[in-house]
């Protein structure tokens, strides 16, 4: 039987939601030989019934490219656009808010919610001033949205993030070390006792090394 499909072999062709789908099926079915099968329904769009009715060799070869493609380490993405509109990521990381630092300390070393994240770090650009832009106001009801976003920003942002560690917490604090103590600032302190950015971060490592991307 001749099947016609269309086999992604960049990141960006990819969705996040797509991405959140197989790791959920992966971790609650470790067989190869479906996990196969359900790699090429997922990010080829093709029906599993058809899957099963195409050759061994062309199963396997699909799930070669896509297995190589994910091997790669993207760079952090600073724009992309979805759903003709223009996403950036946050232009200041300091000039963050608490709740969008609890948000994304709680959303971002979870699979499962790395859209909502993704809603913390990528907004709609307002307004474009050559490379510098502005972004709208953070949404916490509008996240589902993320879901469509390009793998590749996902990801690296993730390794961004992984990267940054706790340098995230140490500018922030050091940002906040002339001013009178805040909530944000004893929020950021907690985590020389095991808790915020440092936990964050042996977490996002736990999770990159599950999913065998390299941290170097």
């Amino acid at each position: 039987m001749k099947i016609d499909i269309t086999v992604p072999d960049q990141l960006s062709e990819i969705t996040l939601g797509q991405y959140q789908k197989f790791l959920k099926i992966q971790g609650e079915n470790p067989d190869e030989r479906f996990l196969s099968s359900k790699m090429v329904e997922i990010f080829c769009e093709v029906s599993l019934k058809k899957v099963m009715r195409m050759k061994l060799a062309d199963v396997t070869s699909i799930c070669q490219v896509l297995i190589n493609m994910f091997n790669e380490k993207p760079a952090l993405r600073k724009r992309f656009f979805l759903d003709g509109v223009e996403y950036g990521f946050v232009p200041n990381l300091e000039d963050i808010s608490f709740g969008e630092y609890v948000d994304l300390d709680t959303y971002l070393s979870d699979w499962e919610l790395m859209h909502r994240a993704m809603s913390v770090l990528y907004r709609p650009i307002k307004a474009r001033y050559g490379e510098r832009y502005s972004i709208k106001e953070y949404d916490a009801s509008d996240t589902i949205v993320m879901k469509r976003m390009p793998l590749d920003a996902a990801l690296g942002a993730v390794l961004f993030f992984y990267h940054l560690g706790i340098d995230l917490s140490t500018t922030m604090l050091n940002y906040l070390d002339h001013k009178e103590e805040t909530a944000l600032q004893r929020y950021l302190i907690l985590e020389k006792s095991g808790v915020g950015i440092n936990q964050f971060t042996r977490s996002l490592k736990a999770m990159l090394q599950d999913m065998k991307i390299s941290l170097n």
